[in-house]
C-alpha cells in the first residue's frame, strides 16, 4: 500500500479502498493530518447531497467523538438539529431520514438516536487507513505544521511565526521550589506543543538574576561567605550564605509588612526600609547598578555557576533553554524608553522621591498602585519586565509570547501588559499571554537543605528505587532495575504527577505518589510501552511493512477500538494546542494505555497471575477443549498494530518530555 504523504497519495489510497471520489474540501479540515476529517468530509458532503443542505453546515453538524466517551458511543454523531430541517415531528427526525443513508466503504448504517443520527467506522477500511496515516508521519503523527500559519492567517510561504516561551524563572539566590518546577514541566510541554504546530520556539529563561534580592546576598557573602567551601560546593554555599542573611532580615521585614498595612496603598517607604539590613542591601544593589567593580564581580560568579548548575539539572529533566536571560540582561535603553513614554503620557510620576505608575488612577482599579524605581533609583521587577518586553521584540520579533508562570504573577502580568497598552503599544500587549499554572502544595517531609533543582530529581529517584525494592514484579522481564532505569522513571514520576492534573488546579507533591505503580499513575505509560515493545520484538514485526498485513485480523472489535484511539490522538494534541493543556495528552495516552490491557487480556482469556476457574476433571464430558494457536498472520497483524501504538506513545510521551524506559 502507498504512503499517505500527499493528498493526491491518499486519495488514491482511498480509491483502492473503495472511495472513488475526490475528498471534499473544507476551510478547517486537516485530512493529511487527522484521519477523522476523512470520515468528517465524506459524511458531510453525503449529508449535504441526500438532505439538501449546504455542505459548510453539514460539515459544522458532525461531531467527532472525544477519546474519552464510553465505547457503545458512536464514532460520529450527525446533529440535526444544526442542519434546521423541517420535520413535523423533531424528536423522531433521525428516524424519518436514517433510511436515506446506506453503508458505504468508509460507514456502516446509522443508527437513529432522538435528534442524532450516529455513524459507526467501517471495519473493513479503518485499520488500513490509520495505520497507514500513521506509517506516512511516523514521529510526525499528531503535529501539524500548517496550523501556526493558519493560526495567524499568515501564506503559506511565508516563514514560521516565531513563539517566545519564557518559563522556570528560578531566582539565583533562593531554592527552586514546586512553583518553578511545574513551570518547567508546563512550560517545556507548551513549547513542545506550539513547535509541534509549527511554530518556530524560542525557548527563554527570564532568570531572577538581578534586584534587591542580590544585594542582600552581597551583604550576607560579606559576612558569611567562605571562598575555600565555594569552591567545594558553590551552589550549596551560596545557598546557605542567602539562608542564614535571610534569617536575619525577616524581624525587618515583618516590620516592613506591618506598616505598610498601615498605609495600604499609598505610596510611601516605611521609616524601617531606610535603615539597617533594608539600607546596607538598597546600598548594594544599587551599587550593582551603577557598575561596582567588585560587586559585580560578585554577582558575575554566582550567576555563571548558578547557570552551569541549572542546565545540568534541566537536563536531566529533558528540558533544553535556548536562551537563559534574566532581569541583569534588560538593556538600560529600554528601560529608559519605558519611562520615558510613560512620563510623557501622564502615568509615571514621582511620589516620596520613588517614581511609580497608578494603574487604578487611570481606570486599572484592581491592580493599585506599582513602584517602579524606589528612593535610591534601583529599578523594579516590574519595571523590568516592562522593558524586558521591548527587548525581546527588537531580538525576536515575535508573533506570540507566553509566560507560563504560577497564577501567583496574574497581577504582574496584568501590570507588565496594561504598562504596555499605556505607552501606546497594544501591538505588543496583543501578542502577549500569561498560561497561569495552579499552586502545587509539598506534602512531603522538607529537606533538611535547601533545595536545588538536581536535588528534586534526586529524591525522585530515591522514591522509585525504594518503591522497586517492593514492587519489583511490576517491572521483572520487561524493565531492568538499573541506575539508568530508575532515573528515567524518576522524571517520569515529577512529570505524569502534574501532568495529572490540569494546568489551572493545584495539587498536592508527593515523592511517594509520583512513584506509584497504581492503576491511572504515570509509571504505568512506561510498564504499557515496555511490554509492548517486548512484543513487537519477539515478533519479529520491528522492521514490518503494511503491504504484509492481512487487515482481516485486524476487524474484530478489540482490535477497532485501539485503532479509534490511535485516530484521535491528533485531535488531541490539537485541543492540547489550543487549552494550553498538556494534561490532555496524558488523560489519552493513559485511556490508550487502558485500552491495551483490555486488548490484550481479551487476548488471553484471563490474567496470567490468576486462575482459570473451577477445575474440570481430565476426560469429563465438561472438559473444556485446549486454546487453538493463532494463526501467524494474526500474531504478526497485531505485532503490527502494536509497533504503530508504540509510536503514538512515544510520540505522546516525547510532547510531555518524558523517554521511553526501553527501545
Amino acid at each position: 500500500m502507498m504512503a499517505v504523504d500527499s493528498l493526491t497519495s491518499l486519495e488514491g489510497l482511498l480509491m483502492a479502498l473503495g472511495v472513488s471520489s475526490t475528498i471534499p474540501a473544507f476551510p478547517d479540515s486537516d485530512v493529511l493530518y487527522k484521519p477523522s476529517d476523512i470520515h468528517r468530509a465524506y459524511l458531510a458532503e453525503t449529508a449535504s447531497k441526500l438532505l439538501d443542505v449546504p455542505a459548510a453546515l453539514a460539515y459544522e453538524s458532525v461531531q467527532v467523538r472525544p477519546a474519552a466517551n464510553a465505547k457503545d458511543n458512536s464514532d460520529l454523531d450527525l446533529v440535526l438539529p444544526k442542519l434546521k430541517l423541517k420535520s413535523s415531528k423533531p424528536k423522531q427526525i433521525a428516524h424519518e431520514v436514517s433510511n436515506k443513508f446506506v453503508s458505504t466503504p468508509l460507514f456502516q448504517r446509522p443508527v437513529a438516536d432522538g435528534v442524532h443520527l450516529r455513524f459507526f467506522f467501517s471495519h473493513q477500511t479503518l485499520p488500513q487507513l490509520v495505520l497507514h496515516h500513521i506509517s506516512s508521519q511516523w514521529a510526525e503523527y499528531g503535529s501539524n505544521v500548517a496550523c501556526a500559519k493558519r493560526d495567524l492567517g499568515s501564506s503559506a510561504g511565508a516563514a514560521a511565526p516565531k513563539v517566545v516561551v519564557d518559563f522556570s524563572r528560578p531566582k539565583l539566590a533562593s531554592k527552586f521550589t514546586l512553583a518553578n518546577l511545574r513551570s518547567t514541566v508546563v512550560g517545556s510541554q507548551i513549547a513542545n506543543l506550539h513547535q509541534s504546530m509549527g511554530w518556530d520556539v524560542v525557548k527563554l529563561n527570564y532568570l531572577g538574576d538581578w534586584g534587591k534580592d542580590l544585594g542582600l546576598l552581597a551583604v550576607g557573602w560579606g559576612r558569611f561567605g567562605s571562598e575555600e567551601v565555594f569552591q567545594t560546593d558553590p551552589m550549596g554555599h551560596v545557598l546557605e550564605v542567602y539562608e542564614k542573611i535571610n534569617e536575619l532580615f525577616k524581624p525587618e521585614k515583618e516590620a516592613s509588612r506591618l506598616a505598610r498595612e498601615e498605609t495600604k496603598d499609598a505610596p510611601v517607604i516605611p521609616e524601617i526600609e531606610t535603615q539597617g539590613l533594608f539600607a546596607e542591601r538598597d546600598a548594594s544593589f544599587k551599587r550593582m547598578e551603577d557598575g561596582d567593580p567588585d560587586e559585580v564581580a560578585l554577582w558575575k560568579r554566582i550567576r555563571d555557576v548558578s547557570i552551569e548548575n541549572y542546565a545540568q539539572a534541566y537536563a536531566r529533566l529533558n528540558t533544553t533553554f535556548d536562551e537563559f536571560s534574566g532581569e541583569s540582561q534588560v538593556s538600560p535603553e529600554s528601560i529608559k524608553e519605558v519611562e520615558s513614554i510613560l512620563k510623557e503620557k501622564g502615568y509615571y510620576e514621582e511620589a516620596d522621591g520613588s517614581w511609580t505608575i497608578d494603574f487604578a488612577k487611570h481606570g486599572q482599579k484592581g491592580l493599585g498602585v506599582a513602584f517602579a524605581r524606589d528612593r535610591s533609583g534601583s529599578t523594579s521587577y516590574l519595571l523590568r519586565d516592562i522593558a524586558a518586553v521591548l527587548d525581546r521584540a527588537k531580538k525576536h520579533s515575535f508573533d506570540r509570547m507566553v509566560y507560563v508562570v504560577d497564577q501567583s504573577q496574574d497581577a504582574h502580568f496584568q501590570k507588565v501588559f496594561q504598562a504596555l497598552r499605556f505607552m501606546g503599544r497594544d501591538d505588543l500587549a496583543d501578542k502577549l499571554e500569561h498560561i497561569n499554572l495552579g499552586k502545587v502544595v509539598d506534602k512531603s517531609p522538607q529537606p533538611d537543605k535547601v533545595q536545588l533543582l538536581g536535588d528534586i530529581v534526586d529524591q525522585a529517584a530515591s522514591a522509585v528505587r525504594e518503591e522497586l525494592g517492593t514492587e519489583q514484579g511490576h517491572l521483572d522481564g520487561v524493565i531492568d532495575n538499573t541506575d539508568a532505569t530508575v532515573a528515567v522513571l524518576g522524571v517520569t514520576g515529577l512529570i505524569t504527577q502534574d501532568a495529572l492534573n490540569k494546568r489551572s488546579n493545584s495539587y498536592a507533591f508527593s515523592y511517594k505518589d509520583l512513584a506509584s505503580f497504581d492503576q491511572g499513575a504515570g509509571f504505568g505509560l512506561q510498564v504499557a510501552y515496555a511490554k509492548l515493545h517486548a512484543k513487537v520484538g519477539a515478533a519479529g514485526a520491528q522492521d514490518a511493512t503494511l503491504d504484509k498485513v492481512d487487515y482481516t485480523f485486524l476487524q474484530e472489535e478489540s482490535c477497532m477500538e485501539v485503532l479509534r484511539l490511535l485516530m484521535q490522538y491528533p485531535e488531541i494534541t490539537a485541543a492540547a494546542y489550543k487549552a494550553h493543556e498538556p494534561s490532555l495528552v496524558m488523560t489519552y495516552l493513559l485511556r490508550l494505555t487502558e485500552e491495551l490491557e483490555e486488548f490484550l487480556y481479551d487476548e488471553t482469556g484471563d490474567d496470567e497471575d490468576e486462575g482459570g476457574g473451577e477445575a474440570v476433571e481430565d476426560g469429563g464430558p465438561e472438559a473444556a477443549e485446549p486454546n487453538e494457536p493463532d494463526p501467524p498472520e494474526k500474531t504478526f497483524a497485531e505485532a503490527v498494530l502494536f509497533k504503530h501504538v508504540l509510536r503514538v506513545l512515544a510520540n505522546g510521551l516525547r510532547l510531555l518530555g518524558i523517554s521511553p524506559v526501553v527501545g
